[in-house]
């Protein structure tokens, strides 16, 4: 497990009611997948330690946090001390994306180039000011290059070969 990277969903933020429930603030985009009943999590101390696998039995969104009930705990004695403990799983359960969108795991460390085979950098960041991504690509000189995510600049992404392909319009340089 060690060697597996692993994705945060959660932090347990405090306890809800005396029946040992936990409430969980989610660090995910698809909350209602990662907490549905019967999913196993690893809990992690805040410090560090050895983690701990649950079961959800039940679960419900709550106020922006969603109220968990984990298997083998019905009473608040019992959950007390796992506030503060984060919740994860292991990559390999990443939800799948729909056909042109991707994690930001994937994108950044991508090796960038035009469609005429020009190499321009690396992307290192993502950001999202509006209407749509912008690549932050640094160049073999220092310098930034901001790409926008839209049809007409990204022409190919190759996320196992770790490769974008981009055609540049006017003034992007």
């Amino acid at each position: 497990m060690s060697e597996e990277r692993l994705l945060n969903i959660g932090k347990v933020v405090n306890t809800h009611g005396i029946k040992g429930e936990i409430k969980v603030w989610p660090q995910t985009d698809f909350p209602e997948v990662r907490f549905k009943p019967g999913n196993k999590l690893l809990m992690f101390p805040p410090d560090s330690g050895q983690p701990l696998t649950v079961e959800i039995v039940a679960s419900r969104e709550q106020k922006k946090m969603y109220v968990l009930q984990i298997k083998g705990f019905d009473n608040i004695n019992q959950v007390e001390k796992y506030k503060g403990w984060e919740l994860k799983v292991p990559e390999t359960d990443r939800v799948p994306l729909p056909e042109g969108e991707y994690y930001v795991r994937d994108i950044v460390g991508c090796a960038v180039e035009t469609d005429e085979g020009e190499q321009l950098g690396t992307v290192t960041d993502i950001l999202s000011p509006g209407a749509n991504d912008i690549w932050v690509v640094k160049m073999p000189k220092g310098k930034e290059l901001l790409l926008p995510v839209i049809d007409d600049v990204v022409l190919n992404v190759d996320i196992a070969g770790r490769k974008i392909t981009v055609h540049l319009l006017e003034g992007l340089l």
